[in-house]
């Protein structure tokens, strides 16, 4: 089949060029139509509980993630020419489009009651700028008597915040950013113009900052990636187009991934983003073994299309399988049932495959109308560092085995111990460094107000009108008061304090009636607090629906991570929640988007896992099918999982925790780290038939002829990968330093224990006769075979 495949591409060269473009042009054409994703990600499946529970607070309440959060401490903020600028500053932003309110210190409003039409009358306590610092000192102590803001704006240290709502339509839409980026620049202003300086916080800017370096590094990495895989193809074969060609493949590859995202209406996220420099540096492989083969097979002969046949035929099936492990490593996450994982495995996958069509044809159909390798681009293969390695690899696996099994032993122990110190946790923000500004604001919130992260509780009455049943709002008053104990919990917020802050209105405004309402009390309150709720500007309208029948507590908490919180939630908030509520009607279930993000993160990789164990036994069973034999599909997985136990080692000596963009790094790593063993073993069969079952000559020969391009592709993905650590991403950069670390690892592995072990066990060609017909077309020759040169000319000439 090869054969006749290799013979179609020389002979239709032309029109399969012709085909490929207008193709990658219609890719191209779809690719116009990717946006950007500006959605919190969900993780959880839609059908999980949690997912489930918080799908309805949103249906309920809205978005619990709106607030884009300034932080101030700065005692010069309360006076009067610093106070008015301040209050300018809200109003400033308060007019962009987008924005639905503010609240902050110059923002409140005080309660006046109507006795005589039973009603509350709120009124802006700043209604204009204070002429006075006396005048404003006595504004400011009446923000101060009323509880309700003394616990909400202010924090520890006479911090306070200004907290600018964003409306949902423009919170998961391109505009968000934009808006962002308008409100930091009046922020930038008003830094200048006071000297007072602002901390960021909130959700939307921290999404926002992330989409903005999301977009930015998708462009500086695919040009790294690109920099990087052309710079060390020049220094392998010192030729102008072993260079260019693979970097048009690549391009060609790139406006494929871009316009399979557009025809399957997927969006750039954080991790389909780095698809298209990720694919450069795979695809890249392909060029080199392609390369490799074509130069070594000209050398013999001298016969440039006999060569590209040849290339063709001889390693087309071995490609096809390489790229079908390294596929595998990314299919394998559409089983996570996690829809961002999904899209990045699909489209990943899809294009691992129309990498292997495209360089299997594309190369050798340019590659026969350029001119013929001379003795320059021939010398890659006579590099004389290169064989120098190659020399110190026969040695070892000839002559010092032992030493080898003692090392790989050590280093298996010294590894396994490390993978007792992994630990599985992820943060909020854990992605982005420890010392950038985002992190560094988050900081000053949790140090000043424990947190901004949103984590809610709603409360189910069971029936519409449900909050007015006896008992409830005491039951809800002790869950609010409980949570709000914890050092990592802002004070909650619920109907109970709108209850309070009522009664404090109802009693002319004295503190000390901030508290909640008796029966008798709250008969009296009726009226005034449905006056309200009718016109929708009560205190108690956002944290009940509209039938009554949920409440709201709401609070912020720290970005404590993944294991604390989980902690937290089993341990201390479920169980007393469940113990204050034992015996009364009400239910109550814990939600927000901080909740949903850290039970993803342990949703993804506990799915992360199952995915590798599944491309650990997919890749098992095509090599039992390629091979034929059990002892030698054991053999070959050994050195590939040595490398993804070094990397778990390191992760637990070097204290990188086990979180969603760590644990993709194994299926992905070990995809791409067997296609190595893949190569070695067809070439040793081949060998191994070819020299009558001479076993040290066939280990030989598969060193010296596999062992260039296995040295090669591995240094290509190291620096490829390696990139990823100019990141702004933790995760990114625990991306590319890990994978390049495995695969370093693995091109070891392969080189040395391998053949090694290949060497002790004494594989006899019986037990390596393949299942698959014509798989002997991995690399055997066929010196037979001509080309017929004439055939392609009238063909050319046809063309032409």
């Amino acid at each position: 089949m090869w054969k006749e495949f290799a013979h179609s591409i020389i002979r239709y060269r032309l029109a399969i060029l012709i085909t490929l473009g207008i193709l990658t042009a219609f890719m191209g054409y779809h690719g116009r139509k990717i946006e950007m994703y500006y959605e919190f990600m969900r993780i959880i499946p839609e059908d999980d509980p949690d997912m489930e529970y918080y799908t309805k607070f949103r249906e309920l309440f809205g978005e619990d993630a709106n607030a884009f959060v300034l932080g101030i401490k700065d005692d010069r903020l309360y006076e009067l020419e610093q106070f008015n600028k301040f209050k300018a500053l809200g109003e400033e932003i308060e007019q962009l489009e987008g924005i639905s309110n503010i609240l902050s210190i110059a923002k409140v409003q005080t309660i006046d009651t109507d006795r005589e039409n039973q009603r509350f009358n709120f009124r802006p306590l700043f209604t204009e700028n204070p002429k006075s610092q006396q005048e404003l000192d006595s504004l400011l102590a009446v923000v101060k008597n009323w509880a309700f803001y003394k616990e909400s704006l202010f924090g520890k240290d006479n911090a306070t915040f200004m907290a600018i709502n964003i409306q949902d339509d423009v919170l998961n839409s391109k505009d968000r950013t934009p808006l962002m980026n308008k409100i930091i620049d009046i922020a930038e202003v008003y830094q200048e113009e006071t000297g007072i300086e602002l901390h960021y916080a909130g959700l939307p800017y921290v999404r926002s900052i992330m989409a903005q370096k999301v977009k930015a590094e998708l462009l500086l990495f695919l040009g790294l990636s690109v920099a990087v895989t052309a710079l060390v193809l020049f220094l392998f074969f010192r030729s102008f187009s072993a260079v260019f060609v693979p970097l048009v493949m690549i391009g060609i590859i790139i406006v494929w991934i871009v316009g399979t995202l557009g025809l399957l209406g997927y969006k750039i996220t954080i991790l389909t983003g780095l698809l298209p420099p990720v694919l450069v540096v795979i695809g890249i492989p392909n060029s080199v073994y392609l390369l490799n083969k074509y130069h070594s097979e000209y050398l013999k002969h001298g016969n440039k299309i006999k060569a590209l046949a040849t290339v063709i035929k001889k390693i087309g099936m071995i490609t096809l399988i390489t790229n079908t492990t390294t596929a595998i490593g990314f299919c394998v996450l559409v089983l996570t049932g996690i829809t961002a994982m999904q899209e990045f495995g699909v489209v990943a996958g899809i294009n691992i495959f129309v990498t292997f069509v495209i360089s299997i044809m594309f190369i050798p159909a340019v590659f026969s109308y350029l001119p013929d390798p001379d003795t320059r681009h021939l010398k890659h293969l006579e590099f004389a560092p290169t064989q120098r390695i190659i020399q110190l690899l026969e040695i070892t696996v000839t002559n010092y085995r032992g030493y080898v099994y003692i090392a790989s032993a050590v280093l298996i122990v010294v590894a396994l111990i490390g993978t007792y110190k992994v630990k599985a946790v992820s943060y909020m923000v854990d992605d982005l460094p420890e010392d950038y500004h985002v992190q560094q604001h988050l900081k000053f919130f949790e140090e000043h107000f424990e947190g901004v992260m949103p984590l809610e509780v709603v409360v189910d009455t069971g029936r519409e009108r449900g909050m007015r049943r006896p008992g409830t709002f005491e039951k809800v008053e002790e869950i609010q008061n409980f949570l709000s104990g914890f050092p990592e919990v802002s004070p909650a917020l619920s109907v109970v304090t709108g209850l309070k802050a009522a009664n404090q209105a109802f009693y002319e405004g004295d503190s000390s009636f901030y508290r909640l309402p008796s029966r008798n009390e709250i008969t009296f309150l009726s009226p005034y607090i449905q006056s309200q709720s009718d016109n929708g500007s009560s205190l108690m309208t956002k944290y009940s629906d509209s039938t009554q029948r949920y409440l709201r507590i709401s609070m912020k908490m720290a970005d404590i991570g993944s294991i604390k919180m989980d902690s937290l939630l089993e341990n201390h908030f479920r169980p007393k929640i469940d113990e204050i509520l034992e015996g009364s009607r009400l239910e109550a279930f814990v939600t927000g988007t901080t909740l949903i993000f850290i039970k993803g993160n342990e949703f993804l990789i506990k799915n992360l896992k199952q995915s590798m164990m599944i491309a650990f036994l997919l890749i098992a069973i095509i090599m039992g099918t390629l091979f034929g034999n059990l002892r030698i599909v054991l053999i070959s997985l050994v050195p590939n999982i040595i490398p993804l136990i070094v990397t778990a080692g390191l992760m637990g000596y070097v204290g990188i925790p086990l979180k969603p963009s760590t644990a993709i790094v194994f299926s992905i790593a070990f995809g791409i780290s067997v296609d190595d063993s893949i190569h070695f073993l067809a070439k040793y069969r081949q060998e191994m038939k070819l020299h009558h079952l001479n076993l040290k000559h066939a280990l030989i020969v598969s060193i010296r002829e596999t062992g260039t391009s296995m040295l090669y592709t591995s240094i290509i993905l190291f620096f490829g990968f390696i990139i990823f650590v100019f990141s702004a991403f933790g995760g990114t950069i625990a991306l590319g330093l890990l994978t390049s670390i495995t695969l370093l690892v693995a091109m070891i592995t392969n080189l040395v224990l391998l053949p090694s072990l290949l060497y002790t066990f004494d594989i006899k060609p019986l037990d390596l006769e393949p299942m698959i017909d014509g798989a002997d077309d991995f690399y055997f020759e066929d010196e037979d075979e001509e080309i017929n040169l004439n055939e392609i000319k009238k063909n050319d000439d046809k063309e032409d």
